[in-house]
């Protein structure tokens, strides 16, 4: 690690009791300042559980993943400036991702002066049955779009990211559900932002019901949002 800057960690988690410890255990938290869980009107012990782990807890009962992250940087926003991070990583808390990978994801902002980091579970590797025939083409029909409108390469939506903090604010980030990521995307490349991917591993969940694939109309309805929030940008 060739320059030290303050990484604070953003975790949207919604009854995500079962998983979230091993998530918030498996954070190198010599790597992190703190860790954020942004508690998504969770009906079960989420929001004890992030406590007793030792993770700061924010609290947005308004539904929507992306509600959820919105809520985590407005608390970010409300700290002093000094106290601020140089650095935001998002990690979903079901543990479908690996937290020990947090050093990669930042390498090229820490190293290469990159602005924005995503893990790409394509170039990673996926446990069959991570993600569902659908989820598979959606994912790839994504990216797809964003380079055929906007230009810029990219594999994967993958929610494990990093990213500046003040590149992060001045995106302006507004989508209140499942179009978040594609949305921090777009937005980044019409910015020009310096973007790279680097591979990350990806599981099935290890607890509780995906809150997209674990539905068919969860399904629909996310890959709607993903879609149109591309054409949307196009305006």
């Amino acid at each position: 690690m060739k320059e030290k800057l303050t990484i604070d960690v953003l975790i949207p988690a919604w009854n995500e009791e079962k998983a979230l410890p091993f998530v918030l255990r498996g954070i190198p938290k010599v790597w992190v300042r703190q860790v954020i869980v942004c508690d998504n009107g969770s009906t079960d012990r989420t929001a004890e559980v992030a406590v007793q782990e030792g993770a700061l807890l924010v609290s947005q009962p308004e539904r929507g993943y992306g509600n959820a992250c919105l809520a985590g940087i407005r608390y970010l926003q409300n700290l002093p400036a000094s106290e601020q991070p140089e650095i935001v990583v998002f990690l979903d808390g079901d543990y479908s991702d690996y937290p020990e990978e947090l050093p990669q994801v930042v390498a090229p902002i820490l190293n290469d002066g990159k602005d924005l980091v995503i893990g790409s579970r394509r170039m990673g590797g996926m446990q069959p049955g991570a993600m569902t025939p659908a989820q598979r083409f959606g994912n790839w029909l994504a990216p797809f779009l964003i380079r055929q409108f906007y230009g810029y390469r990219f594999s994967d939506l993958g929610p494990f990211r990093a990213i500046r903090w003040d590149r992060l604010q001045a995106l302006g980030m507004c989508d209140r559900n499942f179009g978040w990521t594609v949305e921090m995307q777009i937005k980044a490349a019409k910015q020009k932002l310096r973007c790279v991917e680097v591979p990350v591993r990806y599981r099935k969940r290890a607890a509780g019901h995906s809150k997209v694939s674990g539905t068919f109309k969860g399904t629909i309805l996310a890959g709607w949002k993903i879609v149109s929030t591309i054409f949307k940008y196009l305006i």
